[in-house]
C-alpha cells in the first residue's frame, strides 16, 4: 500500500487564495489614501485601497469577458467593485485571528453600498499579500441577520462569524460568469432610501424585505448530487453505498484512527473506469466519525474487488476542494493492495470531492460533511 502521514488534515485550515501585492498596488493605494483628509481614516482607507486594486486585478484575469470597475468615491467606507451588473463590497482587514468579520453598518443598510457579494480580504502589508478569506452572498448575510440578534458596535459595524462566508473564491467567479444579477435579489431602491433618510436599523430592513424570496438558481448543468456523510451517522444511506462485506475482504484495514475506529461508520461504492480496467472495478471506501469541536473525521481508501489482490498501477485517488483544487493525491504502485488519502476533518456542511482516475478516464464523487 501507499503510506501516508499520521497527522490528519483539517479542511477548515486549508490555505486561502493569495494575491501578491506589486509596487504599483502600493503606489495607487498611497495615492488614494492621501486624498482622505481625516488622519484617523487614512490607514483603513489605505488597506481598503490595497484590497481594492489587487482584487480588481485578480478578478479581471479570471473573468476576462466581464467588465470590472472600481469606485474610489466610496473608498473610506470600503472597497467597491462592479462586475458587469453585479455589485461587490470588499471588507479589508489587517487580521482575522478571532475568526470574526467586522461588517460596517452602512454596507448592509445604505442604498449605494448594499451589494450582491461581500468579499473578506485580509491585507498583510509587510508580507505583500492579500488573502481572500471568504465570500458572502447578500441573501446569506441577510438570512443571518434574520436569525441573530446582532448589536451595532460603537464604530458602527456588526460582527459576523467568518464561517458564514464561502472560503472558495472561485465560486464567486462562477457566479459572475454564469448568473444574472436578478438571481440574488437586492431590496428595492425605495426601501433603501427609507433606510437612509429615516435611519431605520438593519433589523427593520430585514423585516421590510421579508416578502422577498432569496434564491440562487444555478444552471442545470452546474447542479450536483452530493453524498451527505453526516446522514450516515443517523443510519441514512444511499442505496449505492454498500456495507464492507458486500465489497471487499473482511481483512481490509479501514479506520479513521485507533482512538475512534469502533465509532466510525463505513460504507463503500463500486467504481468502474470502463475501458481502462475492462471488467474490473475498484471499491471506494469512506469512513466517518465524530471528532472534537463539532467536527467530523474522514478517511478514504481505494481497494481492489472481485478477488483481485492488487490495484492497477498508476491508479490515482485525489481529494479536491469544492472549487476543484487538488488538496491531496496518491497513486498506486506495483503490488499495492490499497491506497488511502491523508485522514482529514471538517465541520458539517463542508464540501469536497473525490476523484478516481487512470490515465485519461476518471470518476468523481461529490460529498458534503
Amino acid at each position: 500500500m501507499v503510506s501516508s502521514p499520521i497527522n490528519s488534515m483539517d479542511l477548515g485550515l486549508l490555505p486561502p487564495e493569495i494575491i501578491w501585492l506589486e509596487p504599483e498596488h502600493f503606489e495607487r493605494a498611497i495615492e488614494i489614501s492621501n486624498s482622505v483628509k481625516s488622519e484617523a481614516q487614512q490607514w483603513q482607507t489605505y488597506l481598503n485601497a490595497l484590497a481594492l486594486v489587487s482584487f480588481e486585478e485578480w478578478l479581471s484575469t479570471r473573468i476576462p469577458n466581464k467588465t470590472v470597475n472600481r469606485d474610489t468615491k466610496l473608498i473610506e467606507a470600503g472597497g467597491y467593485l462592479k462586475v458587469g451588473e453585479f455589485k461587490l463590497y470588499l471588507i479589508a482587514t489587517e487580521h482575522l485571528l478571532d475568526e470574526v468579520v467586522n461588517l460596517p453598518q452602512a454596507a448592509i443598510e445604505q442604498l449605494e453600498l448594499i451589494a450582491h457579494f461581500y468579499v473578506v480580504l485580509e491585507v498583510l502589508e509587510e508580507q505583500e499579500q492579500v488573502l481572500v478569506r471568504g465570500v458572502g452572498r447578500y441573501d446569506q448575510v441577510l438570512n443571518y441577520f434574520r436569525q441573530s440578534n446582532l448589536q451595532v458596535f460603537q464604530d458602527s459595524y456588526y460582527q459576523l462569524p467568518l464561517s458564514l462566508f464561502d472560503t472558495e473564491p472561485n465560486d464567486l467567479v462562477v457566479y459572475c460568469r454564469l448568473l444574472e444579477p436578478t438571481a440574488i435579489l437586492l431590496p428595492f431602491a425605495s426601501t433603501n432610501s427609507q433606510v437612509a433618510s429615516e435611519g431605520i436599523t438593519s433589523s427593520a430592513l430585514v423585516q421590510a424585505t421579508d416578502t422577498y424570496e432569496f434564491s440562487l438558481v444555478l444552471p442545470e448543468y452546474l447542479t450536483e448530487t452530493r453524498t451527505k456523510l453526516s446522514q450516515w451517522l443517523q443510519g441514512v444511506f444511499d442505496e449505492a453505498w454498500l456495507g464492507l462485506d458486500a465489497l471487499i475482504s473482511p481483512e481490509a484495514d479501514l479506520a479513521v484512527s485507533t482512538r475512534n475506529a469502533e465509532e466510525a461508520t463505513t460504507r463503500g461504492k463500486l467504481i468502474n473506469l470502463e475501458m481502462q480496467l475492462g471488467s474490473q472495478t475498484v471499491a471506494l471506501l469512506v469512513a466517518i466519525a465524530e471528532e472534537a469541536q463539532e467536527k467530523l473525521g474522514i478517511l478514504i481508501q481505494l481497494h481492489p474487488t472481485g478477488g483481485k489482490r492488487y490495484l492497477p498501477s498508476s491508479l490515482k485517488l485525489t481529494l479536491l476542494s469544492k472549487a476543484g483544487k487538488i488538496l491531496h493525491e496518491v497513486q498506486a504502485r506495483d503490488e499495492d493492495n490499497y491506497i488511502q488519502l491523508i485522514p482529514f476533518k471538517g465541520k458539517p456542511g463542508k464540501r469536497f470531492s473525490i476523484e478516481v482516475s487512470l490515465r485519461n478516464i476518471s470518476v468523481r464523487e461529490d460529498f458534503e460533511l
